[in-house]
């Protein structure tokens, strides 16, 4: 009992305003949940999240305010919608609905706490080691993270599933047992029921040593971080990066490089097949090609000598035509956003022209000029994109205005001749809120 106590005394962060405990009705957590009671002078509030996926789903979340309240801790019941897409994994969906529910409810200094254990660290590190994770992966669980406004603590990390059972044991605590955890069809049910104890009757350390197998791989890939950091600087510049400079770092570097870019933008990370694609389709991909190589939720594209990342969008269709009356925003088709009318002076297009003609949205078919202050002819807006560089995949979804069937303005790019508003003189300036 005092293992675990002097255990959370240990390794609880300092300086935080409440604890936030994950509270599943199961034996780890309900183990947590009464070992923080137990400690003087602590916020504490419980979320427990209803994955409706189970018949006695709505019986738990009964039971768990019955805990809370017996215990003086305050509880939040959140339903969420756990169900899981086409070709994604339930434990992968179930796991991602409930992070979300829980950070939905985290304020400023606020510390989330799980009870992840010496074996769920010791599975962790096997699953990524059978799915062919690298150091990050094989790192498994951090003892403490960022998470929202705060930060997520795993404070029984060092104890294993055995130490707290016999808490449980002694209090006397009753907790829900969810019949789905002795489904071996599940990867880590199945290594928990079938394989771990096969290695525990020959290696009965083996939580343990796989727990330092974790912690030299956190140590490793930190390392790797901070060379990814210093070689970041060499290619990044704010928005992409350099190919040119790309290329003089051997391959382990720029997957290196590209993992640790990614992962700082909060991106899935691509797997080995994908990374082979982007070192040899994209990089050594000729300046004229546009190559693209996509995998759920992330598209990363090469136009000129610059590496972009992009989340995949709905493009507007070409022929779409949207009515504005120019004094009210205006929601674009698809996720291209929305156009802000703002009132200004001496800038955007004149406010006359747009309240005396007939306004419109509409988006590239192709083939549009436009004429530019202090130049001569009109130019192809083809033409136009390339001078200034805008990435091709960013051209259809941009916003041109209309006046009267006259192209007036291409939304964050240029105004046409005529159109803008003079020094002095009251205008509109459009903001696409993307």
């Amino acid at each position: 009992m005092n293992t675990i106590l002097q255990n959370l005394k240990q390794h609880l962060p300092q300086n935080v305003n409440r604890f936030v405990i994950a509270y599943s009705g199961g034996m780890d957590s309900h183990v947590l949940l009464h070992a923080m009671a137990q400690l003087p002078e602590l916020v504490l509030h419980a979320v427990h999240v209803d994955h409706g996926l189970q018949a006695k789903s709505g019986e738990w979340s009964e039971h768990c305010v019955s805990v809370c309240e017996k215990l003086n801790i305050s509880c939040d019941v959140i339903k969420v919608d756990a169900r899981a897409r086409s070709g994604e994994s339930p434990e992968a969906a179930a796991r991602d609905a409930r992070y979300k529910a829980l950070l939905d409810v985290m304020q400023n200094r606020d510390c989330l706490l799980t009870a992840h254990h010496q074996d769920d660290q010791a599975e962790t590190l096997l699953l990524q080691l059978l799915r062919g994770g690298g150091p990050r992966g094989l790192s498994s669980m951090p003892a403490c993270n960022e998470f929202g406004s705060g930060q997520h603590c795993r404070p029984l990390l060092g104890l294993s599933r055995e130490q707290l059972h016999e808490y449980a044991r002694l209090h006397q605590l009753a907790w829900i047992e969810d019949e789905s955890n002795n489904d071996t069809g599940f990867d880590r049910n199945y290594l928990r029921h079938e394989i771990l104890p096969k290695l525990k009757d020959r290696w009965p350390a083996m939580a343990q040593t796989i727990s330092r197998v974790a912690s030299h791989s956190a140590e490793a890939a930190d390392l790797l971080d901070v060379l990814a950091g210093m070689d970041l600087q060499a290619v990044h510049d704010g928005e992409a990066l350099s190919i040119q400079q790309l290329l003089t770092f051997d391959d382990a570097r720029k997957r290196n490089i590209l993992r640790y870019w990614l992962r700082q933008q909060n991106r899935p990370l691509p797997d080995t097949r994908q990374m082979e694609r982007i070192l040899v389709d994209v990089l050594q991909a000729g300046e004229d090609r546009n190559p693209c190589v996509a995998w759920p939720g992330v598209e990363l594209r090469r136009y000129r000598d610059r590496l972009y990342v992009v989340t995949p969008s709905i493009i507007p269709e070409p022929n779409t035509t949207l009515d504005w009356d120019m004094k009210s925003p205006l929601q674009l088709p698809g996720d291209a956003g929305m156009l802000q009318p703002v009132a200004v002076t001496g800038g955007g297009l004149k406010e006359s022209l747009c309240h005396s003609k007939s306004a419109n949205v509409k988006f590239r078919q192709g083939g549009e000029k436009l004429k530019l202050a202090g130049r001569d002819h009109t130019h192809e807006l083809k033409k136009l994109f390339q001078e200034k560089g805008v990435p091709p995949w960013e051209r259809d979804s941009i916003p041109f205005v209309y006046l009267d069937d006259d192209l007036a303005e291409v939304v964050g790019h240029w105004v046409g001749e005529g159109f803008s508003a003079g020094e002095g003189e009251k205008g509109i300036q459009i903001e696409w809120k993307k």
